[in-house]
């Protein structure tokens, strides 16, 4: 299917690796200029070596951290000096925070919140002048299904994936009139770095344990008995950001096999 995104500029969050390296070579398959922003530079440079190298795009990797505003606003700054404007945001840095309720300190707390939830209204206020010159965007919110129905021992990421939600809702309204279009995804389970690491802990229990095995054991608590691998997120964001999904802004949808308690 062509879903008309040739020319059209993206920045992507947390870039490097997972679900955002794997929406970059896809929207460079598109024909989207894309930049990559992350805290590593050394692991954001190959990564954004390797997307050129197996799609023929063009990549620009800004290390920056989305807690800190001077560097948000310097990597959209070097976005548009480089390509001339911004059309499409995915803001999907941050893992998860998993602890009880007296487990979570303060400073947990503020750092989950600051990452995620100010992280994205920092990157959003950033590029939604140059979409509004631009005639339109998109924006794309990286939340989970906990963010709807949070189960326990999950703080505070059920927290700030759901005041993301609420966010993602609140400017689909705001910035219709716009012409900016905005949704967030809903993970469940979905291969990634962060599973990579628990993995690689798990391991010096069971040494002889795979990282295949691994995976299709956790993937067994999902419905569709396999956990979600990163081109598929990045398929749908694909969708969700060109011309084919220009009637779509203020849903929250779950991509998790089924394993959603809600819609």
């Amino acid at each position: 299917m062509e879903l008309g995104l040739q020319g059209k500029v993206a920045i992507i969050t947390g870039g490097s690796a997972g679900i955002g390296k794997a929406t970059a070579k896809r929207l460079c398959e598109e024909g989207v200029r894309v930049t990559i922003c992350a805290r590593r530079p050394e692991v954001l440079r190959q990564a954004a070596e390797e997307i050129e190298a197996q799609t023929g795009g063009e990549v620009l990797a800004v290390p920056a951290d989305v807690c800190r505003d001077e560097q948000v606003a310097q990597m959209v700054q070097q976005t548009l000096d480089r390509f001339g404007g911004v059309d499409i945001l995915v803001n999907n840095a941050g893992g998860s925070r998993a602890f009880s309720f007296f487990e979570a300190t303060e400073a947990l707390w503020r750092e989950d919140l600051e990452i995620k939830l100010f992280g994205a209204i920092r990157c959003i206020r950033a590029v939604v002048p140059s979409m509004r010159q631009r005639g339109g965007g998109r924006i794309i919110n990286i939340t989970t299904i906990g963010g709807k129905a949070p189960r326990p021992h999950a703080l505070p990421t059920t927290v700030s994936r759901a005041a993301g939600i609420n966010l993602t809702k609140s400017l689909a309204s705001e910035f219709a009139a716009d012409n900016i279009l905005v949704n967030t995804i809903c993970l469940g389970l979905v291969k990634s770095a962060q599973w990579e690491r628990r993995y690689e802990a798990l391991r010096q229990q069971q040494p002889d344990l795979t990282l295949e095995a691994y995976y299709a054991q956790v993937g067994q608590r999902v419905p569709l008995g396999r956990m979600g691998e990163p081109e598929e997120v990045a398929d749908l964001i694909a969708f969700l950001v060109s011309p084919r999904a220009a009637f779509i802004t203020g849903t929250a949808i779950n991509f998790d096999g089924g394993a959603a308690a809600v819609v």
